[in-house]
């Protein structure tokens, strides 16, 4: 006998490989080096400082030249020389008395010209939020195109709406996941909107008073690839609120992905049974053969609210410091920021692995419609269209509706042998007819698949033209960086 590689069980295939990267992987991977981590970015920073300073002259050419090919030495040996040096009173102190050491007063010491580590920890922090924001960003997008691609494909698989958790009218499946990728749009329109902080430079505020020497924000802006200088000093020092702004909307995304995972474990428990998984996103019991646990829906559940503990924390530090810097704003209430974002990525990842592995079960659904006698209030409907009002059809249906489960008849036999004559009562037919007010007839959820899909594009594009601008400052400050390292051709 042998055993499925990954299989247990049940399982004949191992979770998915995404899946698993993010709830087993990273317990064994490499740990990140923190050093190389923040002196990087600061390091960036650096160099579009000191090649402004010497563009505008604030610094001669020759000694910023020199602390360039200092500053690029260290970043090609990922601050090695750094690892082992203490640091008591912060790494980047460490860093910069490095420099001084190792090139001299002259030309380390020019480093901090016009500037202090506040208007550098609030640069910093925009450049790190760079990566976690574009990729909660990317992975809500191509969650939003999963939804969208089933929503097409299962637009016709009649399946009851549920409310109080019981059966209400008849939907179809692809209308539901067209009504998540709608709410979707609007998250991921908030999270767009909230990024647009992380394009401002602080940089040139210094200690919270700006500086008077002649520095250029918008060059710096320009080298580091963001859209626009803040103009307020005060407020460039003083305020962290784009990271309250991240996670508030980061929250509301996390609230619509539980509430998700909620109606999926609902359906794809024995008892519903209204959609089946693939092998690779459930899992097995250690000791039940049989069971198939739907657990990525639970790390969803744990992991998509993080963001909301995290603005808690957050918010809570920045409200015990007065309006300018302040080590509780720009320390302690960034540092919960990192993580939370990562676990609401996380949370979109596994939920999206979700709806690619879900397969609606089409009979089940459909049987669900009719036992739960979803087509009564088209049938009260109907009346209205024959001038009965609408309450006293309300009454008259829900009479039939008790008649019908009284004598174990459908509900279109009950209403015939109440009101005679024909009523179409399919649920099938009967979502088809709900054309109207957004209902789950396919031309409406072909429109809302539509809307959803140029919204989602929309702010694709928009993402892709800030990644290029990200991607050529970087470019642009390697060349200019180059200009000034570089030994001059003489004549």
């Amino acid at each position: 006998m042998t055993i499925a590689p990954g299989g247990t069980g049940r399982l004949t295939s191992p979770i998915s490989a995404a899946a698993r990267e993010i709830l087993f992987d990273r317990d064994t991977a490499p740990a990140p080096d923190p050093v190389a981590a923040e002196l990087g970015l600061i390091s960036q920073v650096d160099r579009a400082h000191v090649v402004m300073l010497a563009e505008r002259g604030i610094v001669d050419r020759a000694p910023a030249g020199e602390l360039l090919n200092g500053i690029e030495s260290l970043r090609r040996q990922r601050f090695a020389p750094l690892h082992d040096l203490p640091a008591p009173r912060g790494r980047y102190l460490a860093y910069e008395s490095y420099l001084i050491d190792t090139l001299g007063a002259e030309v380390g010491g020019i480093l901090h010209s016009g500037r202090s580590r506040n208007d550098l920890n609030a640069t910093v922090v925009r450049l790190r939020l760079r990566e976690p924001h574009e990729r909660l960003l990317a992975e809500s997008d191509t969650l939003g195109r999963a939804l969208l691609d089933r929503a097409r494909r299962w637009a016709d698989v009649t399946m009851p709406a549920y409310t109080h958790h019981q059966p209400a009218v008849p939907i179809t499946y692809g209308h539901y996941l067209a009504g998540v990728a709608s709410a979707l749009v609007r998250d991921v329109e908030s999270l767009w909107q909230a990024g647009a902080e992380i394009d401002q430079n602080p940089l040139g505020a210094g200690a919270v008073g700006g500086t008077s020497l002649p520095v250029d924000q918008h060059r710096t802006t320009a080298l580091l690839g963001f859209a626009t200088p803040i103009p307020n000093s005060l407020h460039a020092v003083a305020s962290r609120d784009l990271v309250l702004r991240q996670l508030s909307a980061a929250t509301v995304l996390g609230v619509l992905l539980c509430r998700v995972a909620h109606d999926f474990q609902a359906w794809t428990s024995a008892e519903a049974g209204l959609l089946r998984l693939a092998d690779d996103v459930v899992g097995s019991s250690s000791m039940m053969p049989q069971k198939r646990n739907p657990f990525l829906l639970e790390h969803v559940q744990g992991r998509a609210l993080a963001p909301l503990g995290a603005f808690t924390a957050s918010a809570s530090a920045m409200a015990t410091a007065r309006f300018t810097n302040a080590i509780a704003v720009g320390t302690e209430a960034v540092a919960p920021a990192w993580s939370a974002l990562e676990a609401a990525t996380d949370a979109v990842v596994l939920l999206r692995l979700v709806v690619e592995g879900a397969e609606p079960v089409p009979e089940r659904m459909y049987a669900r419609a009719v036992d739960g006698q979803t087509a009564a209030t088209y049938l009260a409907e109907r009346l209205v269209d024959a001038g009965v009002p609408f309450r006293q059809a309300h009454h008259d249906v829900g009479a039939i509706a008790k008649e019908a489960l009284a004598a174990g008849l459908p509900l279109h036999e009950a209403a015939r042998a109440r009101l005679g004559g024909q009523h179409a009562l399919d649920p099938a037919d009967v979502a088809q007819q709900a054309a109207h007010g957004g209902g789950p007839a396919r031309p409406s959820v072909l429109a809302a698949v539509t809307e959803a899909e140029t919204a989602f594009a929309r702010i694709r594009a928009a993402a892709e033209d800030r990644r290029w601008r990200w991607s050529q400052a970087e470019v642009g400050l390697d060349d200019a960086v180059r200009s000034l390292t570089e030994p001059r051709s003489t004549p």
